[in-house]
Protein backbone atom coordinates (compact mmCIF):
# COMPACT_ATOMS: atom_id res chain seq x y z
CA UNK A 1 0.00 0.00 0.00
CA UNK A 2 1.57 3.25 -1.12
CA UNK A 3 1.94 5.97 1.60
CA UNK A 4 0.77 9.49 1.01
CA UNK A 5 2.07 12.66 3.48
CA UNK A 6 -0.60 14.94 3.16
CA UNK A 7 1.85 18.35 4.76
CA UNK A 8 3.82 20.16 3.15
CA UNK A 9 5.96 20.65 6.62
CA UNK A 10 9.85 19.79 5.68
CA UNK A 11 9.99 18.89 9.83
CA UNK A 12 7.32 16.37 9.36
CA UNK A 13 8.48 15.01 6.01
CA UNK A 14 12.01 14.55 7.75
CA UNK A 15 10.43 12.69 10.36
CA UNK A 16 8.31 10.26 8.67
CA UNK A 17 11.18 9.13 6.53
CA UNK A 18 13.41 8.71 9.45
CA UNK A 19 10.44 6.30 10.44
CA UNK A 20 9.96 4.72 6.82
CA UNK A 21 13.63 4.18 6.76
CA UNK A 22 13.23 1.86 10.11
CA UNK A 23 10.57 -0.37 8.14
CA UNK A 24 12.32 -3.42 7.52
CA UNK A 25 15.79 -4.53 7.23
CA UNK A 26 15.08 -6.33 4.54
CA UNK A 27 14.06 -4.14 1.85
CA UNK A 28 14.76 -0.67 0.84
CA UNK A 29 13.25 2.47 3.38
CA UNK A 30 9.65 2.83 2.39
CA UNK A 31 9.06 5.87 -0.08
CA UNK A 32 5.72 8.11 0.24
CA UNK A 33 4.26 10.22 -1.98
CA UNK A 34 3.83 13.95 -0.24
CA UNK A 35 0.51 16.33 -1.22
CA UNK A 36 -0.08 19.20 0.79
CA UNK A 37 -3.75 19.81 1.86
CA UNK A 38 -6.02 22.98 2.46
CA UNK A 39 -8.58 22.98 5.18
CA UNK A 40 -10.47 25.19 7.16
CA UNK A 41 -8.11 25.32 10.79
CA UNK A 42 -11.21 26.98 12.18
CA UNK A 43 -11.53 26.40 16.11
CA UNK A 44 -14.86 25.51 16.33
CA UNK A 45 -16.74 27.36 19.27
CA UNK A 46 -16.54 25.18 22.74
CA UNK A 47 -14.28 22.83 20.98
CA UNK A 48 -11.59 21.11 23.64
CA UNK A 49 -8.41 21.53 22.16
CA UNK A 50 -7.81 18.35 22.71
CA UNK A 51 -10.40 17.54 20.16
CA UNK A 52 -9.91 20.16 17.83
CA UNK A 53 -6.57 18.93 16.94
CA UNK A 54 -7.47 15.56 16.37
CA UNK A 55 -10.32 16.84 13.89
CA UNK A 56 -7.55 18.94 11.87
CA UNK A 57 -5.10 16.13 11.38
CA UNK A 58 -8.08 13.42 10.40
CA UNK A 59 -9.52 16.24 8.05
CA UNK A 60 -6.00 16.79 6.16
CA UNK A 61 -5.45 13.17 5.76
CA UNK A 62 -9.61 12.25 4.71
CA UNK A 63 -8.76 15.84 2.85
CA UNK A 64 -5.74 14.12 0.99
CA UNK A 65 -7.39 10.32 0.37
CA UNK A 66 -9.65 12.55 -1.71
CA UNK A 67 -6.98 14.95 -4.00
CA UNK A 68 -4.47 12.11 -4.76
CA UNK A 69 -4.75 11.08 -7.81
CA UNK A 70 -4.17 7.36 -7.34
CA UNK A 71 -7.38 6.03 -5.83
CA UNK A 72 -7.28 2.82 -3.70
CA UNK A 73 -4.39 0.97 -2.39
CA UNK A 74 -3.18 4.03 -0.51
CA UNK A 75 -3.15 5.22 3.37
CA UNK A 76 -2.94 8.91 3.84
CA UNK A 77 -1.41 10.34 6.91
CA UNK A 78 -2.47 13.74 8.49
CA UNK A 79 -0.78 15.52 11.24
CA UNK A 80 -1.31 19.03 13.09
CA UNK A 81 0.69 20.51 16.10
CA UNK A 82 -1.23 23.19 18.77
CA UNK A 83 0.59 24.39 21.29
CA UNK A 84 -1.69 25.52 24.88
CA UNK A 85 -1.41 27.68 27.27
CA UNK A 86 -3.53 27.80 30.29
CA UNK A 87 -5.97 26.09 28.23
CA UNK A 88 -5.85 28.33 25.38
CA UNK A 89 -4.80 27.53 21.92
CA UNK A 90 -1.73 29.70 20.55
CA UNK A 91 -2.01 29.53 17.19
CA UNK A 92 0.69 30.45 14.11
CA UNK A 93 1.62 33.89 14.80
CA UNK A 94 -0.34 36.93 12.46
CA UNK A 95 2.50 39.68 12.82
CA UNK A 96 5.60 40.33 14.45
CA UNK A 97 3.55 41.92 17.81
CA UNK A 98 1.28 38.67 17.48
CA UNK A 99 4.31 36.28 18.10
CA UNK A 100 5.79 38.88 20.68
CA UNK A 101 2.64 38.94 22.61
CA UNK A 102 2.68 34.90 22.24
CA UNK A 103 6.45 34.76 23.45
CA UNK A 104 6.37 36.61 26.41
CA UNK A 105 3.09 34.39 27.88
CA UNK A 106 5.36 31.44 26.97
CA UNK A 107 8.19 32.75 28.91
CA UNK A 108 9.22 31.54 32.03
CA UNK A 109 5.64 28.90 32.01
CA UNK A 110 5.15 25.38 31.42
CA UNK A 111 2.70 24.59 28.26
CA UNK A 112 1.26 22.13 26.56
CA UNK A 113 2.24 21.00 22.91
CA UNK A 114 -0.24 18.41 21.42
CA UNK A 115 0.38 16.64 17.94
CA UNK A 116 -2.70 14.26 16.86
CA UNK A 117 -1.64 11.77 13.81
CA UNK A 118 -4.54 10.48 11.76
CA UNK A 119 -4.23 7.37 8.95
CA UNK A 120 -7.06 6.68 6.48
CA UNK A 121 -7.14 4.38 3.43
CA UNK A 122 -10.93 5.05 2.80
CA UNK A 123 -12.38 2.30 4.43
CA UNK A 124 -10.43 3.21 8.57
CA UNK A 125 -9.43 6.18 9.88
CA UNK A 126 -7.21 5.47 12.94
CA UNK A 127 -5.97 8.64 15.14
CA UNK A 128 -3.62 9.11 17.78
CA UNK A 129 -3.37 12.79 20.19
CA UNK A 130 -0.03 12.72 22.04
CA UNK A 131 0.51 15.50 24.74
CA UNK A 132 3.80 16.67 25.46
CA UNK A 133 4.65 19.43 28.63
CA UNK A 134 7.20 21.89 27.52
CA UNK A 135 8.45 24.42 29.94
CA UNK A 136 9.99 27.68 29.01
CA UNK A 137 12.89 29.42 30.69
CA UNK A 138 12.59 33.34 31.14
CA UNK A 139 13.21 35.24 28.31
CA UNK A 140 13.70 38.98 27.93
CA UNK A 141 12.15 40.92 25.34
CA UNK A 142 15.37 41.65 23.99
CA UNK A 143 15.87 38.23 23.20
CA UNK A 144 12.46 37.44 22.01
CA UNK A 145 13.08 40.53 19.30
CA UNK A 146 16.25 38.91 17.96
CA UNK A 147 14.08 35.76 17.72
CA UNK A 148 11.47 37.08 15.78
CA UNK A 149 14.04 38.84 13.33
CA UNK A 150 15.25 35.77 12.34
CA UNK A 151 11.72 34.91 10.95
CA UNK A 152 11.82 31.69 12.69
CA UNK A 153 8.62 32.40 14.77
CA UNK A 154 6.03 32.97 11.75
CA UNK A 155 5.19 29.68 10.58
CA UNK A 156 4.99 27.71 13.84
CA UNK A 157 2.28 27.18 16.44
CA UNK A 158 3.03 29.21 19.33
CA UNK A 159 5.94 31.36 17.87
CA UNK A 160 8.50 28.58 18.20
CA UNK A 161 10.21 25.86 16.79
CA UNK A 162 12.25 23.39 19.60
CA UNK A 163 14.10 21.68 16.97
CA UNK A 164 15.63 25.02 15.76
CA UNK A 165 16.68 28.50 17.25
CA UNK A 166 13.63 27.84 19.28
CA UNK A 167 15.05 25.46 21.06
CA UNK A 168 17.36 27.47 23.13
CA UNK A 169 14.64 28.86 25.54
CA UNK A 170 13.28 25.23 26.51
CA UNK A 171 14.39 24.47 30.18
CA UNK A 172 12.90 20.93 30.01
CA UNK A 173 10.31 18.84 28.23
CA UNK A 174 8.05 15.89 29.61
CA UNK A 175 7.14 13.96 26.85
CA UNK A 176 7.96 12.97 23.19
CA UNK A 177 10.64 15.45 21.86
CA UNK A 178 9.12 14.35 18.32
CA UNK A 179 5.45 14.91 18.74
CA UNK A 180 6.63 18.87 19.52
CA UNK A 181 8.66 19.13 16.38
CA UNK A 182 5.56 17.81 14.55
CA UNK A 183 4.84 14.05 14.27
CA UNK A 184 5.58 11.69 17.25
CA UNK A 185 7.84 8.95 15.38
CA UNK A 186 6.52 6.19 18.14
CA UNK A 187 2.93 6.57 17.92
CA UNK A 188 3.29 6.88 14.47
CA UNK A 189 4.78 3.62 13.54
CA UNK A 190 2.12 1.83 15.50
CA UNK A 191 -0.38 3.69 13.19
CA UNK A 192 0.86 2.34 10.30
CA UNK A 193 1.88 -0.51 11.85
CA UNK A 194 -1.98 -1.06 12.14
CA UNK A 195 -3.10 -0.15 8.78
CA UNK A 196 -0.43 -3.13 7.74
CA UNK A 197 1.62 -0.16 6.38
CA UNK A 198 5.22 -0.90 8.39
Amino acid sequence: MKLVLASASPRRKELLAQLCGLSSAKQAALAFDILATDIDESHHAGELAADFVVRLATEKAIAGLERHPSKGQIAVLGSDTIVVLAGEILGKPTSDADAKAMLTRLSGQVHQVMTAVAVTDGTRTLTKLVTTSVQFCAITEAEILTYIATGEPMDKAGSYGIQGLGGCFVSAIEGSYSAVVGLPLVETRALLCDMNIL
